[in-house]
């Protein structure tokens, strides 16, 4: 297979583009010099219709395509629909696939999940572990939609030559964020609790789960970063993760989004809800052997930019509710 050799002419899909992700990635295109970056909306282009991603193909004539589209939310939102999270990531990267192959698209990059990984991975994570173990039951649905995925670019490439490649990045976070309680994931989570409490002068925040569970978290600027290298320079079918390589608790987590936010009341961590995967963190030599990518934000400095950037968007927030 050759590989694919871009140029600032090459004309570049990303799908999600809107999205908390999807922005980074985009700036960090152009602040790599591409000229041509298409980024349509469901209002465009349905990504769940057939014939709405042949006519993107069509119409657009992409070289290549960052896949970062997707229903997504916290162990709540995965609880409460299972279904609609498998089908729709499931039916989006298969259609996208399907048609970028007949399109003759150069080069497809899939950005997949953690939630992938089996629920009692060894930790770190290494991408051989990924197919022994059904994922955590929370959000193994969305977890095995994702992982499909893989399969299925994998399967693409060793029958019709096509270069599909596929990156599990680790909890993201970082401004611009999801904040809505209903479906953020674990940090915006954390923030607004915090700044709320200390509006409202509430002395003790009730935490899903013990406290126990580890997770990695990494900063979408260095996941942006870690996409774009990839894109220019990895042209393997195998998985690779993307992460900072550093693990943290949710209990230290809570302490330190606290003593961040300066919230100094209590926390009562609620045992008799979930606490998803008990540990997340990911082994990322591969990442940086094969294409160059090494973290480089640390969590202290990536959280205290993510609760500015929260505290500055607050009077819009409220606005809309």
């Amino acid at each position: 297979m050759s590989s694919f050799q871009l140029s600032n002419k090459s004309a570049i899909l990303v799908t999600g583009a809107g999205g908390f992700l999807g922005k980074f990635v985009v700036n960090k295109l152009q602040e790599q010099g591409f000229e041509t970056i298409y980024t349509p909306t469901r209002k465009d282009y349905d990504l769940r219709e057939q014939a709405d991603v042949r006519l993107l193909f069509q119409e657009l004539k992409p070289d290549a395509v960052i896949h970062l589209a997707a229903v997504v939310g916290g162990i709540g939102a995965n609880q409460n629909h299972p279904g609609q999270f498998c089908y729709e990531n499931l039916i989006m990267g298969t259609l996208l696939l399907e048609e970028a192959r007949n399109a003759g698209v150069s080069k497809f990059v899939t950005v997949g999940t953690i939630c992938s990984y089996p629920k009692f991975t060894p930790v770190p994570f290494r991408e051989e572990d990924l197919w022994n173990g059904y994922p955590e039951e929370t959000n193994a649905p969305y977890g095995i939609a994702k992982k499909a995925l893989l399969a299925l670019g994998q399967g693409y490439r060793a029958e019709y030559d096509f270069n599909a490649i596929y990156l599990m990045p680790v909890n993201l976070y970082g401004p611009g964020d999801n904040f809505d309680p209903h479906s953020s994931h674990v940090i915006p989570a954390l923030i607004k609790k915090c700044i709320d409490a200390m509006e409202s002068k509430q002395v003790e925040l009730e935490i899903w789960g013990d406290g126990t569970p580890t997770r990695e978290f990494l900063h979408a600027g260095d996941a942006a970063e870690a996409i774009v290298l990839a894109l220019k320079h990895y042209n393997d079918g195998e998985p690779t993760n993307i992460g900072s390589g550093s693990e943290i608790s949710i209990r230290d987590l809570t302490s330190m989004i606290a003593r961040l936010t300066g919230f100094k009341g209590n926390f009562k961590f609620d045992s008799s809800k979930p606490n998803g995967q008990p540990r997340r963190a990911l082994e990322t030599s591969k990442a940086k052997e094969r294409f160059g990518f090494e973290a480089k934000i640390d969590l202290e400095s990536g959280l205290r930019s993510t609760i500015e950037w929260y505290r500055s968007q607050r009077p819009a927030f409220a606005a809309r509710d």
